[in-house]
């Protein structure tokens, strides 16, 4: 391979920031860099700058931008949600519903509320595509239930939720509805009000913008503990300085990923299904990961029988392609992903996944490359493993 050949499919890892967010933010690190908070012109500019973020990302989600909290991303984002919204309703209950396969943000501060502070959490089964019952989730529900958090979009396998469904479940009951959408943003269509989501969590650099930067919706009448203390910023439920050209560069990313929404919605479906289309027409014994239709537009996630994925990466990072065998949070770990096991996939199969996922940058000679060069790999690949040559034996491969 020749070096300079680099092709990018991790976008649901991170992005890199579009040249027009960029543009928008430099001028914040030196001419602009007055603190909102202040009186005179240079914080006036500053704030001007905060008020115009709040209502691009309020545009993108069908918000009004006070229900706009601006955080530090949205692992961030999800802490908050969670901790403010156990804190604040723990005279009401102490019971909380999730899903098995939400990312680690919600998860271990889950864990967090259950060893520390005594909440008590069911996690949801989902099928086999990653979705959860509406009926296990009815079933779930206790008079101590207060609060049920489902992700929007699954980071690993990009299955999409039933989010109005869950909302409606929610609202029956009078429970605060929380759904992680970082990866929703600006890749599913989202209407907080339509769907009657009560918070929701986001984050910049999952749509062009730059990285430390996220925000939360907080419906207006929803009522969560601060997660951090001091100053006034944010109508004083999020102390801190506020990040303003990481801001900026987030509400410009939000307002190209409403206005360029169609295209881009299209254009990932399109090479995202080839994509899917010429791997399962190349390689034998290969899994789709997920559900077929619902989801996210430029997820595709295989799982390989007989092979291991950390080889996998390796190699077709030394053809330039950069993938994952998971999310980018869990890369580090042998361990196969949680998500995986939890749509039933055994050990063995698990540990031979694969999540490409493309972006506005991908172009069809990108796909078309993975598409020659991958089925190479994992045949290089079965050809050094004992299973595959087990399976040979015993007449499961043929």
């Amino acid at each position: 391979m020749e070096k300079s050949k680099r092709i990018y499919m991790d976008y649901s890892a991170t992005t890199p920031a579009k040249q027009e967010v960029v543009d928008e933010m430099l001028p914040y690190f030196t001419e602009g860099f007055g603190n909102a908070s202040s009186i005179y012109s240079y914080g006036k500019e500053a704030k001007q700058a905060l008020d115009q973020a709040r209502e691009r990302v309020a545009a993108l989600i069908g918000a009004d931008p006070q229900e706009v909290y601006f955080t530090a991303g949205g692992s961030e984002s999800d802490n908050w949600a969670l901790e403010g919204a156990a804190f604040k309703n723990r005279k009401k209950g102490n019971h909380i519903i999730t899903s098995k396969i939400e990312h680690h943000a919600i998860l271990h501060t889950l864990e967090y509320l259950e060893k520390t502070h005594g909440f008590e959490v069911t996690y949801l089964d989902v099928d086999q595509d990653g979705k959860i019952s509406l009926e296990d989730l009815e079933n779930a529900i206790k008079d101590e239930t207060i609060l049920i958090t489902i992700m929007f979009v699954n980071n690993e396998i990009g299955t999409i939720e039933p989010i109005k469904e869950i909302a409606e479940i929610a609202k029956k009951h009078k429970i605060l509805f929380h759904t992680d959408a970082v990866q929703a943003l600006g890749n599913v269509e989202i209407n907080v009000k339509d769907l009657g989501i009560d918070m929701m969590s986001m984050s910049s650099h999952k749509i062009y913008g730059p990285k430390g930067v996220g925000a939360l919706y907080i419906r207006k009448g929803v009522m969560i503990d601060n997660l951090i203390h001091g100053g006034a910023q944010e109508r004083k439920k999020r102390a801190g300085t506020e990040n303003i050209p990481g801001i900026v560069g987030f509400g410009k990313a939000a307002e190209l990923a409403r206005v360029n929404f169609k295209e881009h919605v299209e254009k990932l479906t399109r090479l995202r299904d080839k994509l899917i289309d010429g791997i399962e027409k190349a390689i034998p014994y290969t899994k789709i990961n997920g559900h077929r239709t619902d989801r996210h537009p430029g997820n595709a996630n295989f799982a390989f029988k007989y092979i291991e994925g950390e080889g996998m990466l390796l190699l077709l990072d030394h053809l330039g392609i950069s993938g994952s065998s998971g999310s980018a949070c869990t890369s580090g770990s042998l361990d196969p992903s949680h998500v995986l096991l939890a749509i039933g996939l055994e050990h063995e199969i698990a540990h031979g996944s694969l999540r490409l996922t493309i972006g506005d940058f991908t172009t069809e000679e990108d796909v078309d490359y993975v598409i020659e060069n991958l089925p190479k790999i994992v045949q290089r690949l079965r050809d050094m493993s004992p299973l595959y040559e087990s399976a040979k034996a015993s007449g499961e491969v043929k």
